[in-house]
């Protein structure tokens, strides 16, 4: 095998996590070219990825069929000459392109039937015992049923020192200047979301230990509003959500001496990155999805009503988030500043 093609998740943090798949597929054929077709919003973390050469990005709408645009992309990735296709989602229209593109492989997991579209079938795990995300999508590399070797890569994602510094500069932080990024964010909804007041009870924590840090607050325009409520309790914590891209986000997140992330794409950014971290699991389940690196803490109170992988608190009181109080954040990030 020469060429193959991967169809990448929808979301940031299963991009990444699929990343040991790609190392692995890798290290099994040190000369095969991995191509990438994904969202435009994922794109950026895939092309920092070391074993990806190029990537493709699409801006097919999430849960729409849009064939006449499947096919272009098809007709375009024909000429590419795939030997196999790896495709993650198990959705029937993420199958379609390389179907469409008559590329002789096409790998994934049984779903939404997809019997001729895929012709080399794994079995999906009910989702109450699916293995950890890396495992789950590291198994696509190997025969269907092949026992994954004990040990798989973690993430990492190439940022180059220049680029950093040069990104920190235009958004005004200074070279000696120390950075702890706050992540207040979740895509998914407001069940993994720590407390914007408890955020800014941290940041005020943080301000009188050490005086001369920079708090910034990351994320996509749809986290301004929680990172306002931030900077309404903390006013010199900087609200920089919405006002980076996703690679302005990855070098202020490799600039940053530390940072407290929610489960979310930026959580798994932090990771791949190698920067310490405190991350904060609410309704998410760190066991599944975990942050990526010996550098991250994790904070999981393990309720008897978590993981309940809701969207919002059905039970309306959100304990699994608003019980890990600052102060108990603030132990594990001091303990990470002094390690770091």
């Amino acid at each position: 095998m020469k060429k193959a093609l991967i169809v990448a998740p929808n979301w940031i943090g299963d991009a990444l996590m699929a990343q040991p798949l790609f190392a692995l597929l890798k290290a099994r054929q040190p000369r095969l070219q991995l191509d990438v077709l994904a969202p435009k919003w994922v794109a950026p973390v895939l092309a920092r990825m070391p074993e990806i050469t190029q990537v493709f990005p699409t801006e097919l709408a999430h849960g729409k069929l849009q064939l006449g645009a499947r096919m272009m992309f098809a007709q375009q990735l024909k000429g590419e000459q795939y030997d196999a296709a790896y495709i993650l989602p198990n959705s029937l229209k993420s199958a379609l392109i390389p179907w469409l593109a008559g590329i002789p492989l096409r790998i994934g997991y049984r779903g939404e039937a997809r019997w001729g579209l895929l012709n080399v079938r794994h079995a999906n795990p009910p989702r109450k015992s699916r293995p950890p995300m890396v495992s789950h999508y590291a198994a696509l590399g190997l025969k269907p049923g092949a026992r994954l070797p004990e040990t798989l890569t973690d993430p990492v994602l190439k940022a180059s020192p220049q680029q950093v510094g040069d990104t920190a500069t235009r958004f005004g932080i200074d070279h000696h200047t120390r950075v702890i990024s706050f992540c207040p964010g979740a895509e998914y909804g407001s069940a993994k979301r720590w407390p914007a007041e408890h955020f800014a009870e941290l940041a005020q924590m943080l301000r009188r230990a050490y005086p001369y840090t920079q708090i910034i607050a990351l994320g996509s325009s749809k986290d301004s509003a929680i990172a306002e409520e931030i900077v309404n309790r903390a006013p010199f914590v900087r609200n920089l959500c919405g006002q980076t891209s996703l690679d302005d986000a990855i070098d202020l997140l490799a600039r940053s001496e530390a940072a407290v992330c929610n489960d979310s794409g930026l959580m798994h950014v932090t990771a791949a990155l190698g920067r310490p971290q405190v991350a904060v699991f609410g309704s998410s389940d760190p066991r599944h999805t975990p942050p990526l690196s010996p550098a991250a803490s994790i904070m999981w109170l393990q309720l008897e009503c978590s993981p309940c992988f809701a969207r919002e608190c059905p039970l309306g009181h959100l304990n699994c988030l608003k019980q890990i109080g600052p102060e108990m954040i603030f132990v594990e990030l001091r303990k990470l500043l002094q390690r770091s």
